[in-house]
């Protein structure tokens, strides 16, 4: 029977996971501090720890970072309301298994538990081993990777992307990152670099819509002498250039259709033949590939090949518009305050309360690459200590506006609230259970809901479906 360690400064939390783990057949310590918790790891033979990372006297960080010096092999997952890149990102760093950002759902809290317990048996088989040696560094090679990349963010959906990063980063596996323009898709694609085996070797790039075919074609496969008018020298492409590191495609759906297909061959083969050449190069690289297009559109309307997608979209990384981890905002716009003021050699503080609102309440049509050009633009033109409103362009400015604005307008006189909630409700629900042809569990996925909390929707609107 496997033994659990729950830590969380919350009694509600560590009486209802003793419920559920204790269903799983697992015993279950409990503990309110992270100083207790370290005394029970002492004092007993613990499988797994889940423990909160803020508690008021001794964090969860603290807690893992002291538990892996005294036993190595502890296995930790983090609960964590306050996602970033100092807090769940750093519990990687220190060799954490996983974490889970409050509010979760108990079935994937079991799903996270299950995997660590087989990870904690085959520990025991592997304990010393090279390989094993590796994981244990990938967390700070992650966190490491991820300062030096400048990914900043601390909403539930950059975790995600940290999660994937760290699952991914140490393989080989082809990647495809999608995300509109601006979302940091090349930024990412270095994080990987950097948390990867192969970051000591070179990271190149390229956007494969900045050139024509057969110029494209010789930056990343090269030439040979004579091969074309003006070639007076063997050139080695960015395939070559990048051997044993890793080349980033950029915007790959540009590429025209025969440009795929000689792609794809490199891909299939690991071989490429310069132009002009009669024998094939080996090489060694990860091919990491962005796009800001739909490829399955693509795919349909016959622009690009499926067998390509299949070959670059083994691992698919999504990065979410600004405008939906609005979060984020803040700590990004304080990053690039920090980085263009240090430039300019100004003292810029802070942004005041009137723009930080302005700079959350405006969509980023163009993203966090948007973001950036206007706090570079606003320290350039800021003589006080703090970015003020009239330093944000004038679009920003009237645009923030339009999207803070009423979303339904209050009548005058008396208004039923509650029955004008349940009727939203009501509609929303029977929608879902409409596209779903009833679906009780596919309409509470489309709703972000549990099972459970649909029904009771179901029962308390008194809705027969």
């Amino acid at each position: 029977m496997p033994t659990i360690l729950v830590v969380d400064d919350e009694p509600n939390i560590v009486d209802v996971l003793e419920i559920v783990l204790q269903d799983e057949g697992m015993e279950v310590l409990k503990s309110s501090s992270g100083r207790e918790a370290l005394t029970l790891l002492q004092e007993n033979d613990v499988d797994l720890v889940i423990s909160d990372i803020k508690m008021p006297d001794f964090s969860g960080v603290e807690l893992l970072r002291e538990a892996k010096q005294l036993l190595p092999d502890s296995i930790f997952i983090m609960m964590t309301a306050f996602a970033s890149t100092e807090t769940a990102i750093e519990a990687l760093q220190h060799g954490a298994y996983d974490y889970i950002t409050k509010p979760f759902k108990m079935e994937d809290l079991r799903s996270i538990v299950r995997r660590a317990l087989e990870k904690k048996q085959s520990q025991k088989q592997c304990a010393q081993t090279p390989a094993c040696e590796i994981e244990a560094l990938q967390g700070q090679k992650l966190f490491q990777a991820l300062q030096r990349s400048h990914v900043v963010g601390r909403s539930p959906k950059m975790v995600e992307v940290y999660k994937t990063i760290g699952t991914v980063a140490m393989g080989d596996s082809t990647i495809l990152i999608t995300g509109e323009s601006g979302t940091g898709k090349e930024l990412v694609a270095r994080a990987i670099h950097e948390a990867s085996h192969r970051k000591d070797k070179p990271f190149v790039s390229i956007n494969c819509g900045a050139f024509p075919e057969t110029l494209l074609e010789s930056e990343l496969f090269g030439y040979l002498k004579g091969a074309f008018t003006g070639a007076a020298t063997n050139k080695k492409g960015l395939f070559e250039a990048a051997d044993g590191g890793s080349i980033f495609l950029d915007e790959i759906a540009d590429m025209t259709p025969a440009m795929q297909v000689k792609l794809l061959r490199v891909l299939q083969e690991r071989r490429l033949r310069p132009l002009g050449g009669t024998t094939e190069v080996p090489v060694n690289v990860r091919v990491i590939a962005a796009t800001n297009q739909d490829l399955q559109s693509c795919i349909q309307q016959g622009s690009f090949r499926e067998d390509l997608f299949y070959r670059i979209a083994v691992i698919n990384i999504h990065l979410p518009a600004l405008r939906d981890r609005a979060e984020d905002i803040r700590l990004l716009a304080d990053f690039f305050l920090r980085q263009y003021s240090d430039r300019a050699g100004k003292s810029i503080d802070g942004i005041s309360s009137e723009a930080l609102h302005c700079l959350e309440s405006y969509s980023w049509p163009g993203n966090v690459r948007q973001l950036e050009n206007t706090i570079e633009r606003a320290v350039a033109l800021e003589t006080a200590q703090e970015i003020q409103l009239e330093r944000l362009p004038e679009m920003i400015r009237s645009r923030s506006g339009e999207m803070s604005s009423d979303l339904f307008t209050l009548p005058e006189g008396p208004f039923d609230l509650e029955n004008f909630l349940g009727q939203i409700e009501s509609s929303l629900i029977h929608q879902a259970l409409n596209q779903t042809d009833g679906n009780q569990a596919q309409a509470a996925q489309k709703l972000n809901l549990t099972k459970g909390s649909l029904r009771h929707r179901l029962s308390s609107l008194q809705i027969k479906h």
